[in-house]
């Protein structure tokens, strides 16, 4: 068994992996996984910069994630960067401030790199599954972008485009400082045209109609999982591999899109850095069944992370 870190730094959330994988059996045993929304991507798209207090709010998180990779005495540590630092002018300042406090740089990795690293954490455990048709589509729902990728045992084709819960929010939902909320329908049109948009450019890589199986991943998909299955907590066990039809997405959908923060603030499977962007990521999810026909997605809380777990072994 190989003891290995992974850290997924995206738009909206950075999240760790501390875990004992055997490259012979396939297993992966999850010593440590957490996720902090820290909103790195913050103005990103309006501004072209990280700002300097969603930076430290990252760096608190990667202080704590240091802490903890040292008291599980992981071998080795991958720590991927996504979207935002892609898209920002000052990634320099990300950059400087993780190798001081974790010793590693992180890697920004292109958006197919992404999709690859996706595409491996979630379907390790479906090869072979006798109910899981083939080829599966696996969609990453993140902040600033969205990540397909379509594949059998190996990736056939990939594409990231830059529409996410953060990005859609901001773009489409913030007016004079504050959250439309709920949205009016004219924004909620204005984002589905930004998502069909999106879906067009994947497709002229990404042969969306050939997908036999959704597989969706990502905290949009994994919420409004547990909003389906009627959860009184957040469970990853449960949601896990749960199978989530495309009525009961709609259902969820427009209530999130016609609820006030109080309302979505009260579920008990939000995370409070969700609240405000998960209507939008429940848009994306929509959308794209739509878009395919899909009549369900299978939902997987193992993502990037295991991805990024397995390519050290």
């Amino acid at each position: 068994m190989k003891r290995v870190a992974a850290i997924d730094c995206g738009t909206n959330s950075i999240r760790l992996l501390v875990a004992d994988l055997d490259p012979e059996t396939g297993e992966l045993k999850d010593l440590d996984r957490r996720m902090q929304i820290v909103r790195l991507g913050q103005d990103v798209d309006r501004t072209g910069r990280l700002a300097p207090e969603a930076l430290e709010r990252t760096f608190a998180a990667c202080r704590e994630y240091a802490a903890v990779i040292k008291g599980l005495g992981a071998e080795r540590l991958r720590f991927v960067a996504t979207s935002a630092s892609r898209d920002a002018e000052n990634r320099e300042d990300f950059v400087r401030g993780v190798v001081d406090i974790l010793g590693v740089e992180p890697e920004v990795i292109t958006g197919d790199q992404e999709a690859e690293f996706s595409f491996t954490g979630a379907t390790r455990e479906l090869t072979g599954h006798p109910h899981i048709a083939l080829p599966y589509l696996v969609v990453d729902i993140g902040g600033g972008s969205t990540e397909f990728v379509l594949g059998d045992g190996s990736v056939r084709a990939a594409r990231s485009v830059d529409v996410g819960c953060v990005r859609m929010t901001e773009r489409h939902l913030v007016h004079g400082g504050e959250i439309s909320d709920p949205p009016a329908a004219g924004q909620i049109t204005a984002i589905k045209a930004d998502i069909a948009a999106a879906l067009d450019r994947a497709e002229e890589t990404v042969p969306l109609s050939e997908a036999a199986t959704l597989v969706g991943l990502a905290g949009s998909v994994t919420t409004v999982a547990a909003i389906a299955l009627g959860l009184d907590h957040y469970d990853p066990a449960a949601i896990h591999h749960s199978r989530i039809s495309l009525a009961k997405v709609r259902e969820i959908t427009e209530d999130l899109l016609a609820s006030t923060h109080a309302e979505r603030a009260a579920s008990p499977v939000m995370h409070p850095g969700r609240v405000d962007v998960i209507g939008a990521g429940a848009l994306v999810l929509l959308s794209i069944m739509e878009r395919i026909g899909a009549e369900e997605v299978v939902v997987s809380e193992h993502d990037i992370l295991d991805g990024i777990a397995w390519s050290m072994v």
